[in-house]
């Protein structure tokens, strides 16, 4: 931004603006007739330095300037002012989010659909991932070749899972892989139990019989502890993305958005990294390896503890075009309002 004089960071400035607001190129006729001062051919002069920038560029010949990826990165590093959200919105997401009763899973779904509906484009949430301690673990016979797997963790979430029993498994021997376990893992989450754990399984070969040993490894296989595999990514919105595609080049653009929406696992990576900002994250098209292709923006913010341990993400996805001015006040309110809620349901 150094490098631009007063001039040029002026028109750069109503150029982007008017282009978030319309989504339509903006010629030197526009920008003149904003109160500018200048005549069009010095704007245009200054539109095509811009250019040579590569701060702007002209989609079609003899039409005006849109504002590239690097631009957008430009404006939003540089020029663009955020003010906070109004009182109604503040209310709106209050009562949203913190509905008597709610469950967990109710309150990411409520916060996704909330983003969409304020900000327009399409509202992700990644779950966090659940590390609360292990309260009880038991092992239950329901046959003489099955056995239910039961572990109670201290936030009351249960799982309980399904496995073989080899011959001769008798109830004593429940019992003692049962005990086992609960001497280990009893208020230590179960992914940080799991990976310490593994030089202490040769030690239970040696102390309990083999069907007892077996179980055990069976056990810590089967139980997720709410661990990477099982986190949920909630997206919402998707038909506020087709609002504004008119022509085929930004229809295809949606269709290979919808594409990248499919790709859970990059999208929670993506979610994940915000936390290290400790606040609203900004991605603009080839930012992202995700989105190089459809050319899109991602607005995220990490839903925090009121110790600042990271529980998940929440963002907006939609077109490089998003109204950041207003989209990001939303996001970090949400994240904020989000982040309280959750940390109450785990205390």
């Amino acid at each position: 931004m150094g490098t631009l004089d007063a001039r040029a960071r002026d028109i750069f400035r109503r150029i982007v603006e008017t282009y978030l607001e319309t989504g339509e190129p903006v010629g030197s006729r526009t920008i003149s007739r904003g109160g500018l001062a200048l005549s069009p051919a010095s704007i245009r002069n200054t539109m095509q330095d811009l250019t040579l920038a590569g701060l702007l560029a002209s989609p079609h010949t003899s039409a005006g300037r849109v504002p590239t990826h690097a631009g957008l990165r430009l404006f939003v590093d540089g020029l663009l002012e955020v003010g906070d959200i109004g009182q109604d919105e503040r209310r709106e997401i209050d009562a949203r989010l913190a509905g008597k009763g709610r469950n967990f899973e109710e309150a990411l779904d409520a916060a996704s659909n909330l983003l969409s509906g304020l900000a327009g484009g399409a509202g992700i949430v990644a779950s966090p991932v659940r590390d609360a301690g292990v309260k009880h673990v038991e092992f239950v016979a329901l046959g003489h070749d099955q056995a239910l797997a039961v572990l109670v963790g201290d936030d009351g979430t249960v799982e309980n899972r399904l496995m073989p029993l080899s011959a001769g498994v008798t109830p004593s021997t429940l019992s003692e892989a049962s005990n086992f376990l609960n001497a280990r893992l009893k208020g230590r989450p179960l992914a940080e139990a799991r990976t310490e754990m593994s030089a202490e399984l040769d030690a239970a070969r040696r102390e309990l019989n083999a069907a007892a040993a077996r179980l055990v490894e069976d056990g810590l296989a089967a139980w997720s502890g709410g661990g990477e595999r099982d986190r949920a990514l909630i997206v919402r919105g998707r038909a506020n993305l087709l609002q504004d595609a008119q022509a085929v080049e930004d229809l295809e653009r949606v269709r290979v958005l919808f594409d990248d929406l499919e790709q859970k696992e990059q999208l929670i990576g993506l979610l994940d990294g915000v936390g290290a900002a400790q606040g609203v994250r900004i991605f603009i098209g080839a930012e992202t390896r995700l989105f190089s292709l459809s050319g899109s923006a991602v607005i995220a913010a990490p839903y925090m503890t009121g110790r600042q341990r990271m529980l998940g993400a929440i963002g907006v996805i939609g077109p490089a075009r998003l109204n950041y001015a207003r989209v990001i006040p939303l996001v970090d309110y949400t994240a904020r309002v989000l982040g309280r809620i959750l940390d109450g349901q785990e205390t």
